[in-house]
């Protein structure tokens, strides 16, 4: 697949097959992340990846529990309003069931830590799409970077206390077999030509 086509057939993948992706081909959407453009090279986008069905279950359990004793406010984000109704309801599994999330993490202060980590999580995307997996941006743990219990758990795995969490994305073969490619209609982000 070329890349053009790569970036306008990527769709998000909610729905897997649960079978685990061969650990090569994981490593090659990593290293695409990798190789993404940051903030003046400094390369601080911190990956850690998570292939364990048992320690996504326990994480699960904990976003879900965290985010059920959160209150909504007024003017909070509509997607963060929808975990914490979800959470609340019980049973909450944030990952869809996904078999790999990879979380990026990026140091605290750094002016570029969003920017350089959304340009990797990007590159994992479409380098998914290619290799016919399935993927979907996970911001929960993001919304979670401050609380206690999240940091707790994601120090025992390899975050570092002078990270912050950036975001993350899950990983796998859709349900459907390949992923869903037909483009979404664009009804936003709109174009504006300065010319002579």
């Amino acid at each position: 697949m070329e890349a053009i086509e790569a970036i306008l057939t990527r769709r998000s993948t909610r729905r897997y097959s649960g079978e685990m992706p061969e650990r090569a081909l994981v490593e090659k959407v990593i290293e695409a992340g990798r190789y993404a453009p940051s903030g003046g090279n400094n390369q601080t986008t911190h990956f850690i990846v998570f292939s364990d069905a048992e320690t996504l279950s326990d994480m699960a359990g904990l976003v879900c529990k965290e985010f059920a004793e959160m209150e909504i406010t007024e003017g909070m984000y509509s997607s963060l309003k929808n975990s914490i109704n979800a959470a609340k309801k019980g049973g909450y599994k944030f990952h869809y069931g996904a078999p790999v999330f990879i979380v990026t993490a990026n140091k605290k202060g750094y002016s570029n830590a969003i920017a350089d980590s959304a340009c990797a999580l990007e590159n994992m995307m479409i380098a998914a799409n290619a290799l016919d997996m399935g993927s979907c941006w996970i911001n929960q743990l993001h919304w979670l970077d401050e609380n206690e219990a999240v940091r707790n758990f994601m120090y025992k795995y390899g975050l570092r206390e002078d990270e912050t969490i950036t975001g993350g994305m899950i990983l796998g073969y859709s349900e459907a077999g390949e992923p869903i490619r037909e483009p979404l209609e664009r009804k936003g982000n709109p174009v504006t030509w300065v010319e002579k």
